[in-house]
């Protein structure tokens, strides 16, 4: 039986042409509409924020004061992928020996706030207090980076070919100024640092290699003001892969007249 309280008595007394007329004009109205607020949306996305961390007097603060002995402590259960002397035993893994506190810190809080997205990284991140944090990238900053026999760890890797560690030498020590590049080592290191910025001349070839690919892909954007993103993207596939074998072979440290091709 037909339910007709859903209805005003009086719809019944049009003609049946009239209603559907009305009921097809209604359908065409809220059809329109709703295209109007998607494309609406669409033209303005809302803005995606990269990361939540601030570079204020209170952050740098925060991130320089943590205790470096009771880091060691809680850094034990980070030996298993990172080693125990912060050298990876597996290349896509990255050293922690000797980079930046705020460059650890910063990943950290990414990956704590989900803005770097990682399976094993994001609840490891999640479980670390404020106090944690600050006492592990003590721990790791502090490590040095001369090699142990006694170690597993694969850096450095075999040295690239003269071709793509020529290129690699020029990028790192003079950027590409036609293209908008700056030179890497003005802010990786050793000739300057960006705050957040690792250093990369004791850092894995595949670890080098997959972040730029993620970063000039977009499947990581955790860089403030993306310049990596846009750096990434502007070097080529071939560019890439000759920055990381160089870092990964450890040429990073030295001049480029050295790495240059006769």
């Amino acid at each position: 039986m037909r339910d007709t309280k859903r209805f005003p008595r009086y719809w019944r007394l049009f003609p049946w042409r009239l209603r559907a007329a009305i009921a097809l004009a209604v359908t065409l109205v809220a059809g329109t509409a709703a295209s109007a607020l998607l494309l609406q949306a669409g033209a303005n996305p809302p803005d995606r924020i990269p990361s939540y961390v601030e570079w204020t007097p209170e952050t740098l603060a925060a991130a320089a004061g943590g205790d470096a002995f009771r880091g060691m402590l809680l850094a034990r259960r980070c030996d298993h992928c990172h080693g125990a002397e912060g050298f990876s035993a597996v290349g896509y893994t990255p050293n922690l020996a000797g980079i930046d506190r705020l460059a650890i810190w910063k990943e950290l809080e990414d990956f704590q706030s989900h803005k770097r997205l990682s399976r094993d990284m994001n609840p490891i991140a999640e479980s670390l207090s404020p106090r944690d944090v600050a006492d592990v990238v003590a721990y790791f900053a502090k490590l040095p980076a001369f090699a142990d026999p006694g170690d597993k760890r694969i850096f450095p890797q075999s040295r690239p070919d003269p071709g793509p560690a020529g290129i690699a030498s020029r990028l790192v020590s003079f950027g590409d100024g036609e293209r908008g590049i700056p030179p890497c080592q003005a802010c990786h290191g050793p000739v300057g640092y960006r705050p957040g910025a690792p250093l990369l001349v004791n850092q894995n070839a595949e670890y080098v290699l997959n972040q730029l690919e993620a970063f000039a892909s977009g499947g990581r954007a955790n860089d403030i003001n993306m310049p990596m993103r846009t750096i990434a993207g502007l070097l080529t596939e071939d560019e890439r892969r000759a920055l990381a074998e160089y870092y990964g072979a450890g040429l990073g440290l030295e001049p480029a007249s050295l790495t240059a091709p006769k």
